[in-house]
């Protein structure tokens, strides 16, 4: 098993592949239109159901996510790449994924949902893609310019296996469904692939996740600091087979008007996504890759996942995520506070290190 390796192109794009073929059939297994995998989206969900906010359509134990951390996990373990490190401004990191979620979650999506919805046909995920590389780029300077968040270290092992334990019980709460666990009855929340069909998914694309690195902010990242087009090219997979998949099914709709869990003001789908690919850059990976790193044994991750639930429970709490008629006062204000607030930490960083130096 030590010899599993997703590296050179060829195996990269074959890896997209599968995950937009799964992204596309688990919309037809039951998920939600142009929703067969969103990392933000079902995190969200996962908030409402533990009762971290109380918005009734958005409330479900979604299995993906657990099998992305178990997927990862298991991988790792089994190849040697179990490494259990941390202590990278954890507190920062965590501002940082709130801030990541809140982004995601005005635009309605993160940047595999983003890519998903527009091999649906939802042309309003193109203001999200030059928003998203917009923010990856102003990322990319400030890497340029010294941004850190520091080194991690070795820690006990124990804490990396905290959260793979954590999303053990929550599948059992999702088989047994438990009184005290809150299931939508209605919206997107109440649409769903059977658990053990979306478990089995989110376990293979955890394994092809963590094998081939697969992330579109480090993708769009390494293509511009580094001419790299490595990973990028599997984010280009997966819409290419995603939009085939809808193809063969009928879920093919082009428009901006009348799309699934969408809207159309493109400033804010824009704005929304530019503060999720700055945030991704900072924090070294979008939620996809950081959920993976957390199933790997880093607790650095593990934090910004803490943070991606968190900052969703705020967004639905305050009134700040998008909805079909679109982002609301308080949901503006939210980005521009959280883009404001991540030029400031990046900008102390930088500070400090040139002090450092």
């Amino acid at each position: 098993m030590g010899e599993i390796k997703i590296s050179n192109k060829k195996s990269i794009i074959l890896a997209g592949g599968f995950i937009g073929v799964l992204g596309g059939l688990l919309v037809v297994f039951g998920n939600p239109a142009n929703m067969g995998i969103c990392v933000a989206c079902f995190i969200r969900d996962i908030a409402g159901a533990v009762g971290l906010h109380r918005a009734a359509v958005v409330q479900n134990i979604r299995p993906e996510i657990i099998g992305f951390i178990l997927g990862a996990f298991l991988i790792a373990r089994s190849t040697g790449e179990f490494k259990v490190k941390g202590g990278s401004s954890p507190i920062t990191r965590f501002v940082i994924a709130m801030f990541v979620m809140i982004g995601a979650l005005v635009f309605l999506g993160c940047p595999l949902r983003m890519v998903l919805r527009l091999a649906g046909g939802d042309w309003n995920a193109i203001a999200g893609i030059i928003g998203f590389a917009l923010g990856v780029l102003a990322g990319s300077q400030l890497l340029k310019k010294g941004f850190t968040l520091g080194r991690n270290y070795k820690i006990n092992q124990i804490n990396g296996y905290i959260l793979p334990i954590i999303a053990v019980v929550l599948l059992i709460f999702r088989i047994v469904r438990p009184s005290f666990i809150i299931f939508s009855e209605k919206g997107p929340g109440a649409n769903y692939a059977f658990w053990a069909v979306a478990l089995a998914a989110g376990i293979i694309v955890g394994v092809l996740a963590q094998r081939s690195r697969i992330c579109m902010a480090g993708g769009i990242r390494d293509l511009y600091l580094i001419k790299d087009s490595h990973l990028i090219t599997g984010f280009i997979s997966i819409f290419v087979f995603a939009f085939i998949v809808n193809l063969i099914f009928g879920n093919f709709n082009p428009g901006f008007a009348g799309q699934p869990a969408a809207h159309s003001q493109w400033l804010w789908n824009l704005l929304g996504m530019f503060l999720t690919g700055l945030g991704s850059v900072m924090l070294g990976g979008c939620p996809l890759r950081q959920t993976i790193l957390a199933g790997e044994g880093n607790t650095d991750s593990a934090v910004a996942f803490v943070g991606y639930l968190v900052g969703a429970a705020i967004s639905h709490n305050f009134g700040l995520a998008g909805s079909g008629s679109g982002v609301s006062i308080n949901g503006r204000i939210a980005v521009i506070i959280g883009i404001v607030t991540l030029f400031i930490i990046a900008y102390s960083s930088i500070q400090f290190n040139k002090k450092a130096a």
